[in-house]
């Protein structure tokens, strides 16, 4: 059985775009909680800091999560926050060892 793999994402908003960087996020949920092999998908904001925001998501493995990585959301995601960002997302992929 393949191991499920969970992924940080994270966002900083550039000064100014925390509320619009913020709804762009929102409007991921739904469609990516949806996709195949999504265990979970939920936002997180930076309570010290409000321009952070943190996807913290579980996938079944790493293929459903590359054919996520695909979607016409994401992608969308891609090339509307470009103006949004600080800096480049930083994206980490683990899997749980206990």
């Amino acid at each position: 059985m393949a191991e499920s793999i969970t992924v940080i994402a994270r966002f900083r908003a550039a000064k100014g775009a925390e509320r619009e960087l913020r709804e762009l996020l929102l409007s991921l949920i739904e469609p990516s909680r949806s996709d195949q092999g999504c265990v979970s998908y939920d936002l997180h904001q930076g309570l010290q800091d409000p321009t952070l925001f943190v996807f913290y998501e579980t996938w079944e493995n790493k293929e459903l999560l590359s054919s996520h990585s695909a979607t016409a959301h994401v992608r969308q995601l891609r090339s509307q926050s470009k103006t949004l960002l600080a800096e480049p997302p930083e994206v980490s992929l683990l899997t749980k060892i206990s």
